[in-house]
């Protein structure tokens, strides 16, 4: 099969590739949420993907080399589009907003198979991998949302945006994890009450 990718450069998670390269980028990522929501982590391999997006291995081994990256990159292309760090001028309506995008993402059937698999298989040091670049890359675009909080005097000067983000969605990976109850505007109200309550000014 022709590799269809001519970009020999080597990336990273927050380049995005325009062009030629930029459609076969999509069919890639969008092959590898399609294989988590059917059968989770099992058997995802470069290899897998690249046939089921219809192109070459060193296509895809030369943007993502191993698993993880490749799990990790295209859950941040979902979370980018469906979960964007709001900017609304108001700590609260933020991090309101926030929730509601987190639960909208969690009733995907990608992430939560994802969520399920990473947890069954927390062993395993690719899985731990691909969730650590995922989370890592998140807690980071959370900075500027605390740091516009503190500048309008909303939150407190020593907040923590990883402690401050964790704080507001806990309570909904444990509502999907543990009880696997649904997640409500009632649930979502109570985590940015929590979380304005412990770093906020009030």
């Amino acid at each position: 099969m022709p590799d269809h990718d001519c970009d020999t450069t080597s990336p990273d998670i927050a380049r995005r590739p325009g062009g030629r390269t930029a459609r076969v980028r999509r069919d890639v990522l969008d092959a590898t949420l399609r294989h988590i929501a059917d059968r989770g982590l099992d058997g995802l391999t470069v290899a897998t993907i690249a046939s089921a997006a219809g192109v070459a291995q060193t296509t895809v081994y030369r943007r993502w080399p191993t698993p993880p990256s490749l799990v990790a990159d295209a859950l941040e292309d979902l979370a980018e589009a469906r979960n964007p760090m709001p900017d609304t001028g108001s700590l609260r309506r933020d991090l309101h907003q926030l929730a509601e995008q987190i639960a909208g993402l969690l009733s995907e059937p990608a992430i939560a198979r994802l969520l399920g698999s990473s947890l069954a298989l927390s062993s395993d040091p690719e899985v731990d991998s691909a969730r650590m670049l995922f989370w890592d890359h998140r807690f980071q675009l959370s900075q500027p949302l605390v740091d516009r909080a503190i500048s309008r005097g909303e939150i407190r000067t020593d907040a923590h945006p990883r402690e401050v983000i964790e704080t507001l969605v806990a309570p909904l990976y444990f509502r999907l994890l543990v009880t696997n109850q649904p997640i409500g505007a009632d649930l979502i109200d109570r985590c940015v009450d929590t979380a304005m309550a412990v770093y906020g000014h009030n």
